[in-house]
């Protein structure tokens, strides 16, 4: 890695706080690399060598089974994935593909066993992170099986909007065939849903996206903190346990 990226690197909240011979000895054999869109990163059943990390641009996480393919979650800077695989020195369970042209550190995964047996410190940035995610996916799976289709979308639409400024009109961040597969339908459950939000003050216009009466929209979304993470923009990327520790005073 250049110089300029070893810095970008050790402002991470997973390095801010370890030694420096830990440093070193993580980052030693690690990739900054710029993929393109569309670009697979690894399959579901792979071995994982690396940890994987999103400092610009967006990955898509996905499952198969018999012929069908599903969106786990459409990750956004700063995240790590495949973490789990990698702490277990297991095959990876989903697949990774880039969305958008994106900047991903690769850091050894065995590199990344020994740090967290021989650092305090990193073993307990490495736990924050597993248990930002672990979280994560706890609010993805409630969103799923306690919501209906209608509902899962007013809530991605709320959320959006707090994320991109609170504007009224915003842009969907996904094209709707993925983000149909992100909330659980099918493209044509997706349309049905947009159209029954029409009614709650939603206007569609391509990817433009504007919530006219967001109190009505709220009555039937339900936004829940249990559930939704409604952090507003932050200047400074923020890793997957700082986003779940927003705001501080929420309960664990």
């Amino acid at each position: 890695m250049r110089v300029v990226d070893v810095e970008r690197v050790r402002g991470l909240p997973l390095f801010c706080g370890v030694s420096e011979e830990t440093f070193g000895a993580v980052t030693a054999g690690a990739f900054l690399q710029k993929f393109p869109a569309g670009t697979t990163l690894l399959h579901e059943g792979d071995p994982v060598d690396f940890l994987y990390v999103l400092l610009d641009g967006l990955v898509e996480l996905e499952g198969t089974w018999n012929d069908k393919e599903t969106t786990l979650a459409v990750l956004r800077p700063v995240s790590t994935f495949i973490f789990a695989a990698v702490a277990l020195d297991a095959d990876a369970l989903m697949s990774a593909r880039t969305v958008e042209r994106s900047d991903i550190l690769m850091l050894s995964g065995e590199a990344l066993r020994r740090a967290m047996q021989t650092d305090p410190r990193f073993s307990y940035a490495a736990t924050l992170e597993l248990a930002g995610c672990y979280r994560g996916l706890v609010r993805s799976l409630k969103n799923q099986k306690l919501r209906g289709g209608a509902e899962r979308l007013a809530n991605y639409l709320i959320t959006q909007r707090v994320r991109q400024g609170g504007a009224e009109t915003f842009t969907l961040p996904h094209e709707k065939r993925l983000l149909a597969s992100l909330l659980g339908m099918t493209p044509e459950n997706l349309s049905r849903a947009f159209a029954t939000l029409t009614g709650y003050g939603v206007v569609i216009n391509g990817p433009e996206v504007t919530i006219a009466r967001p109190v009505v929209l709220e009555r039937l979304a339900k936004p829940d903190p249990l559930i939704d993470n409604h952090q507003p923009p932050s200047v400074t990327p923020l890793g997957q346990a700082e986003r779940e520790l927003w705001p501080a005073s929420r309960a664990g």
